[in-house]
């Protein structure tokens, strides 16, 4: 007995220990992960009030912000860069605050248990306990001024300034921790000989997808900072991140993910690279000084047009790496994939290339190139609305080997010569596409009255595969979709009619039979989805895995039966 008793004693003591252990690790993270903001001198802008001149139209000074009949919203901000914070905080912040609504609700989805979120949010603040050191004095000012407008009710998670700066590194944190390439975007740009009129045409799908909530409040930002070049990036509340974004010189740039190994710590995020870049740079030289200062830690491509230059080129990035693609034509083309002779043989790169839907998304963008002689801006649009896989076969609706997946958080078309720029309205690229022309938005120098500043004569029009049966049936594939992840039973062949040439509904059908124990079922409706086209290796993998699953599941009933 007194032995069971010295046992359990020393049972006892380990797990005070080690709970002693995990508590200074948690105290030694939330220490490590405090961001305090910057500070401030002039705090003039404190005191700026919103005034709303008409219904919908909000103004500080020379800045505004309004929601376009297209359904976009418009913004203009200038200034230092602190003033120009506050002003995007005040003027937007009913969005600020629903875009911080609608990402936490995804990431509850994502991740459902309670106590999960909270071991990641430790995580995550271990990994980002030197993020400010990354980013430069004017972008935490400028956050640090958005933040102000920001929610308070998600401060379990962390300060509204540290949670607002946080946010500007999700996309690369989540490259890094699952290693996936969540903006599986694509891009191209053509001119000289390859322009109908000689011009630089460049087009990308923003491929971005964290709910159908997270797109629907679509920000066209335009900000005259006090130092750096004027500059046009498409955003949402809260973000000053530059994903897709044209300068007053016509430099143009947009980023695709590429595959990363798995970082040691922070560095800055793509997004703000792409920013300093727009911000500050008026040709490819300039662009790719700026990126070979900046240490980031995932990988990323940065597609950069150039009116100076009249050409664009791929920066490559790696954590470690540098190098600069240029196709030495008058076309190019950019996946989630490496090109550059420094980069292009990396394992990793490799690996990529193999198992990812990139190469193939690459190669249907050569063979819709080569059917267009001569590109022209609605020629454009349509590659990026292309629905199709190689020499147009149906792969399905949403597969991510097209160059429209479905998903877009957002499209655009830029003619760095011209100044224009034309954004999508939803659904994702195959709505309406804005036209704005940067010479006249900025030479307005503010807005008093309310009124569109789009060029609608050059606008185009929304596709007309809206209006088929076929869009409706997609429609009803999502609504299957988004039943069975709530826990909803579906019928099978029913989901599979909405979207018959797509290799997820099979599979989808299969998991459903699999849950229901009919693995016969399963086994069937899985080696249908794999005569499909299925767009990444790892998938195909799952599938296979399951029907060896399947399989394994019937044996005890096959042998049990020859007992008899």
């Amino acid at each position: 007995m007194p032995e069971t008793k010295k046992k359990r004693n020393l049972l006892l003591r380990m797990l005070a220990v080690f709970g002693l252990f995990i508590l200074l690790g948690v105290l030694y993270i939330l220490i490590v992960s405090r961001t305090s903001p910057p500070k401030i001198t002039d705090k003039t802008a404190l005191n700026w009030q919103r005034e709303e001149p008409s219904p919908g139209f909000f103004t500080i000074k020379n800045n505004w912000f309004r929601k376009s009949k297209s359904g976009l919203y418009e913004l203009y901000v200038e200034g230092q860069p602190f003033d120009r914070g506050i002003v995007n905080g005040k003027l937007s912040k009913e969005l600020i605050q629903l875009q911080e609504d609608y990402f936490n609700d995804q990431i509850n989805k994502m991740v459902p248990s309670k106590f999960y979120r909270h071991f990641l949010k430790y995580v995550i603040g271990w990994f980002n306990r030197d993020l400010d050191k990354y980013v430069s004095e004017e972008d935490k000012e400028e956050i640090y001024g958005i933040s102000l407008s920001a929610s308070d009710k998600f401060t379990y998670i962390g300060n509204n300034y540290q949670r607002i700066l946080n946010y500007h590194a999700a996309h690369d944190i989540g490259h890094a921790l699952q290693n996936l390439a969540l903006v599986g975007c694509t891009s191209f740009g053509t001119w000289g000989s390859r322009s109908a009129d000689g011009t630089m045409i460049i087009g990308r799908n923003f491929d971005f997808y964290v709910g159908d909530h997270f797109s629907e409040n679509k920000i066209v930002s335009f900000e005259k900072p006090a130092d750096g070049f004027k500059f046009m990036y498409v955003t949402w509340g809260g973000f000053i991140g530059v994903v897709s974004g044209m300068n007053e010189k016509g430099l143009t740039v947009t980023i695709n993910a590429a595959k990363s190994d798995m970082p040691s710590g922070s560095a800055t995020p793509v997004s703000l690279v792409a920013r300093e870049i727009l911000q500050y740079a008026d040709n490819i030289s300039g662009a790719m000084a700026i990126a070979k200062k900046r240490k980031m830690f995932v990988s990323e491509s940065f597609l950069i047009g150039s009116a100076e230059d009249n050409k664009a080129v791929i920066i490559e990035k790696t954590p470690d790496s540098v190098g600069l693609y240029d196709p030495g034509g008058n076309e190019i083309i950019c996946a989630n994939h490496f090109q550059s002779k420094e980069l292009g043989q990396l394992r990793s790169n490799q690996i990529q290339m193999r198992q990812s839907a990139s190469e193939y998304r690459y190669n249907r963008m050569l063979e819709l190139l080569a059917a267009d002689k001569k590109n022209t801006v609605q020629k454009t649009l349509n590659i990026l609305r292309d629905r199709a896989g190689l020499e147009n076969t149906d792969i399905g609706m949403g597969n991510e080997k097209a160059v429209n997946q479905m998903i877009a958080h957002h499209s655009i078309i830029f003619e760095p010569q011209k100044k224009r720029v034309w954004v999508s309205t939803g659904p994702w690229q195959l709505g309406e596409f804005v036209c704005y022309d940067l010479e006249k938005v900025f030479s307005m120098n503010g807005m008093k009255t309310d009124r569109e500043i789009m060029d609608s004569s050059l606008n185009l029009s929304a596709d007309s595969f809206l209006l088929t049966d076929r869009f409706q049936l997609f429609l009803k594939y999502r609504k299957y979709k988004k039943e069975i992840s709530e826990g909803k039973e579906i019928n099978p062949d029913s989901l599979i009619a909405t979207n018959p040439n797509y290799y997820q509904a099979y599979q989808m059908a299969g998991n459903e039979m699999f849950k229901e124990k009919r693995y016969e079922k399963a086994i069937y409706y899985y080696r249908l989805a794999l005569s499909k086209e299925i767009a990444t290796k790892v998938e195909e993998n799952e599938i296979k895995n399951q029907i060896v699953k399947s399989e394994i599941s019937l044996k005890p009933k096959a042998e049990s039966l020859k007992l008899f």
